[in-house]
């Protein structure tokens, strides 16, 4: 039985390679792949998955009106897929998440996510609330705060380069506007929060 699997971290864990690693590796064997990444997510092109050290992919775009059990359903029909990968799965809706778990459960082709748990306020992306409510298989990808502890955490810092508190949960960025930090640092960055 094909499963929803869920690989989540903070910024700059390496959560597209290891996505771009399994995918090739897919393939390697002669085995399609159907790879999506979030349309908000251009910062290596419209339609690119790449990683920080220099792998890319060319991927489907999603947007939260697809409706991915359908489009999957329809592609898988044309080209039997063996595993479908999906970055940047913060920004999929919960009914997404559902879907994807269709995905597993109903054409038997298993979905791996790739994403971020919380935001830069400490709070859970909707997409990954419903990925840690149902998915069959969590795993945590590490990196690692400057103190050398697990960083889970994320600070987004403004123009000026000092921390924000508040604003928009989706802002585009990467090493430029975000810092992955250990809970520690990262409530000694932002303050306590009760």
């Amino acid at each position: 039985m094909a499963k929803l699997y869920f690989s989540y971290a903070s910024m700059n864990a390496g959560k597209s390679t290891l996505l771009l690693q399994a995918s090739y590796n897919y393939r390697e064997r002669g085995m399609d792949t159907l790879l999506f990444t979030a349309a908000l997510d251009d910062r290596a092109g419209k339609g690119v998955i790449a990683s920080r050290i220099g792998v890319a992919c060319e991927a489907e775009l999603f947007t939260a009106d697809d409706d991915l059990f359908a489009i999957i359903g329809r592609a898988h029909a044309e080209t039997p897929y063996s595993c479908v990968f999906v970055d940047e799965a913060q920004f999929l809706t919960p009914g997404q998440v559902w879907q994807l778990a269709r995905v597993a459960d109903r054409l038997n082709v298993p979905v791996m996510c790739y994403g971020l748990r919380t935001d830069f306020q400490g709070k859970l992306f909707p997409g990954s609330a419903e990925l840690l409510a149902i998915a069959d298989t969590l795993r945590e990808v590490r990196t690692i705060c400057h103190c050398g502890a697990k960083a889970t955490m994320v600070v987004r810092l403004g123009a000026d380069g000092r921390p924000l508190l508040e604003g928009e949960q989706v802002d585009i960025g990467g090493n430029d506007k975000y810092i992955s930090l250990c809970r520690r640092h990262w409530e000694d960055t932002v303050g306590h929060r009760t």
